[in-house]
Parts: structure tokens; sequence; C-alpha cells
């Protein structure tokens, strides 16, 4: 069914009939297909049968859909710049050590800016950025560590700490502008760059896992021999570890997708039935026991993550829906989960006013106030659209649409909290 209604697209129509069109000039499909590959792979495998006469189809068919099976490590160019962007990461994060400067101050102004300019660079040099669209993220890293390391050191205020919890969330924004290319209008390019976080998340872990054996077989070898070497393994290799996890995880899943993109979905899937069963639960268990949650800050702080989670379980969940047309139950639970979403942000944003009312205005309340409402209206959109696809109304890429377009909006929301709530409550 989705598959039925995505094929009779605008968009999908488009592309179908430039692929026809340009069938046998290699010049113009490659154009075609850098302007948006995930929506041009999409539409040559399904037009695909009908043109595999062509040799030229046959080899973009070999192209797109072949299957790596040993690990890809990529040109040896990508990989010494790799090497030398987790060495500049590893250098970044021993700042403390080389200048005194108090290391939990550092690293909670600063981990985001040791961890994703060299991710940044990355994709800027891997998709040859031009000068123009690479001025964007260099000012705005630039501007972001001076402005941050410039706060006053006052660490009982409230609008500091939101301003260096939500940095990071700017600095995720523009990596998905460098993932793109500079091409953020692209929704397309927006779902890829969510779709990759997935895939990153997935490889980071097994990393840690990795690195944490590793660890332990290390330490525990040195210590047969009576050795002690946990202070300076944790000191100097660990930090250099650590350091180079997001880079080499970000090089392994662009150059090697087949190793983990089906992870993100599979476990998306599992959790959505048990997580749309937990959230039913604790709805029916606040009501039964008259738990007053508006009170309660922690349950506040601690939905903001939930409801994260709750998008991405509906994103990866929605990329196997797109391969399984029989995934109507899918589309079901995803719709309930949705709904209990909702309905659970509307108790939070209700405990929110109400704590404003009767407690005042805080940085902390604003800050939890402005996501939730961010998020609330997000969900609406996507649970319209869900509904949408259940009566065959939509296509599974508007819901995609519907969460690549508010992507931005965070960004915006995140750049206000980091810059703007400091001065307005005078670094209280």
């Amino acid at each position: 069914m989705e598959a039925i209604t995505q094929q009779t697209s605008p968009e999908f129509n488009t592309v179908k009939e430039e692929i026809l069109q340009h069938i046998n000039n290699p010049k113009q499909l490659e154009k075609l297909y850098r302007k948006n590959k995930t929506g041009f792979q999409r539409v040559f495998n399904a037009v695909y049968p009908d043109i595999q006469t062509h040799t030229s189809a046959q080899v973009w068919n070999e192209r797109l859909n072949f299957e790596q099976g040993d690990l890809f490590l990529g040109p040896k160019k990508e990989m010494g710049f790799v090497l030398l962007a987790a060495l500049v990461t590893g250098l970044l994060a021993k700042i403390p050590d080389f200048t005194g400067i108090n290391a939990d101050h550092f690293f909670m102004r600063n981990i985001s800016l040791v961890g994703f300019p060299m991710l940044l660079a990355y994709f800027l040099w891997k998709q040859k950025t031009n000068i123009n669209q690479l001025l964007v993220p260099l000012l705005a890293v630039i501007l972001s560590a001076l402005y941050i390391n410039f706060l006053p050191n006052n660490p009982a205020s409230n609008s500091i700490v939101l301003a260096c919890i939500h940095l990071p969330v700017i600095l995720w924004t523009l990596l998905g502008y460098s993932f793109a290319g500079g091409n953020w209008k692209s929704h397309t390019q927006r779902i890829d760059f969510l779709r990759f976080n997935g895939d990153f998340a997935v490889m980071a872990a097994l990393l840690v896992l990795a690195g944490i054996l590793f660890t332990g077989i290390t330490i525990g070898l040195f210590e047969l021999i009576g050795l002690h070497i946990q202070e300076f393994y944790a000191k100097h290799i660990v930090i250099w570890g650590v350091s180079a996890i997001p880079i080499l995880s970000t090089y392994l899943v662009v150059n090697n997708p087949q190793l983990v993109n089906k992870i993100s979905p599979l476990i998306a899937r599992i959790f959505t039935p048990l997580v749309f069963v937990t959230l039913l639960v604790f709805l029916i268990a606040i009501i039964y026991t008259g738990k007053n949650v508006y009170n309660d800050r922690n349950f506040l702080l601690l939905f903001n993550g939930l409801l994260i989670a709750v998008m991405a379980i509906i994103l990866f969940s929605v990329t196997e829906i797109t391969k399984n047309t029989a995934g109507k139950l899918s589309l079901f639970i995803l719709s309930g989960l949705s709904l209990l979403t909702i309905i659970l942000n509307g108790i939070a944003l209700s405990a929110i006013a109400f704590r404003l009312s009767e407690f005042g205005i805080t940085p902390n309340r604003i800050a939890v106030l402005g996501a939730n409402l961010l998020i609330f209206v997000n969900l609406l959109f996507v649970a319209y659209q869900l509904f949408r696809i259940l009566k065959a109304k939509a296509s599974v890429q508007q819901l995609e649409n519907s969460i690549a377009q508010f992507i931005p909006v965070y960004g915006i929301w995140s750049v206000l909290v980091t810059f703007l709530f400091p001065l307005l409550f005078s670094f209280a």
C-alpha cells in the first residue's frame, strides 16, 4: 500500500521521467543521482525492470545495489584524513593536560567542540563543499568556541549550564548541513542524516564495547606481572581512543553502510511494541496511583529524553515499513505510540505551565517548555501523517518530511537558548 502511494507522488514521477529520458546519457544520470541519491535509488529500483535491457541501466543497477562483502576502508587519502582528524581530536581533548585548565570546567563547556569540528571537516572535505558553503560552519564553530569560553565562570548559573547543554545541538545541526554538502533544503538529505545518526550510534557502541574489552584484557595482562598501569592507561591511552571513536565510527559507516544500516530499524521494530506497552501501563499507573507529576522536576527532565527516543523509533521503524508492504500492524502500533506520547507530552506541558505560574519564570522552566512545545508540535505532524498513511492518503515520504522539516527549528531554538538566555537572565 505504502509503495503504491509513494510511486504516485509528483517527486517520484519527475525523477522517473528524467531517468527514462536520460537513460543513455551518463552525465545527466550522474547529476540526477548526486542531486538526490536516496530518491534516485528508490525510483531507479522501481523502474529497473522496464529498462534492464539498457547496458547503462545494468551498470547503474550494480552500482546502486552491489552488496559489499568485505570491509571497505576507502581510498588511502581518505584514511589519512581520518587519522589526522583523530589526532587533532585527541589533541583537543588533551588541552587541560597541556594548559593546566580545570578538566571539569573545560569539558563542561567544550565537550562538543572537541568531538564535532573534525566530523564537520570530514563531511565538508568528502562532499567537496565550495568555499561559500564552507564559511557557514567554520564561522559558527569559531564564534561558538569564543562565546562559550568567555561566559562568566559561574557553575551555579542555570542559564550558562543551559548554554553548555544546547551548544551540542547547534553543532549537530551544523553537522547535518555538512553531511548534506550544504544542500540543507532537501528533506531527503535530512532524513538520510537522521538515519546516519542511528547507524553511527550502533557503530560507536560497538567500538566502545570493543575498547572496554581491550582495556580490560590489557590491564589484566600487566597485572599478572605486577605492573599497575590503570592510571597511566586512562590518562595516555583511553583519552586518545575515546577521542577517535566519533570520527572512526563515521568513517566506517560512510564507507560500509551495509555493516549496520539494518540494525537500527531492527532495534526500532523490536522496541516499538515494548515502548508502546510501557507507556500505556505508565499512563494507567499515573491515573491509578494519583501521582502528582506537577511537582516532580525529574519527571519533566526525563520526559524530554523519552520524546526524542519515540521520534527515533518512529523514524527507523518507518524505514522498515517502506521495505515491507505488510507493515500495517506496525503502522497501527506506531500511530498508537505517537498518540500516547502526545497525551503524555500534554501532561508534561500542563505540569510545566503549573510550575511557571506557581514558582515563577526561570531559565530551566522556559527551556524545558520550549523544547516540549517543539516536540509536541512535531509529534502532532507525525501522528497526522501516520493516520493518513493508514487511510492510504499519504506516502511514507510525507511522514519522513514531517520529521525532517523540524531539524532546523530545533537548531534555531538551541541558538536562542545558548546565546540569548545567559544575557536575558543576566548569567543567573
